[in-house]
């Protein structure tokens, strides 16, 4: 009877403590836009597609290159030397 009662405490606790232990949310806005509060200005840091106007991402390897998740849309940089 004192297992089942000692389970079921521990149970308690650990609920508990996930409730207590919230986490905080992941915020990507400084990775996608840069924010100056002196000018009031937001600037999006990637390109946006030609064809269909969602944000792009870059890609270093193998080739470099933006490409378009929606639409498939790539863009291969020239490589300057």
């Amino acid at each position: 009877m004192s297992e089942k009662k000692e389970l079921s405490e521990k149970k308690e606790l650990s609920e508990k403590k996930e409730l207590s232990e919230k986490k905080e949310p992941n915020i990507r806005l400084n990775t996608l836009y840069e924010v100056d509060s002196q000018k009031g200005t937001v600037k999006l840091k990637n390109r946006k597609c030609p064809r269909c106007a969602n944000i792009m991402a870059f890609h270093k390897t193998p080739v470099e290159r933006w490409t378009c998740g929606s639409c498939s849309f790539t863009d291969f940089v020239k490589a300057t030397k």
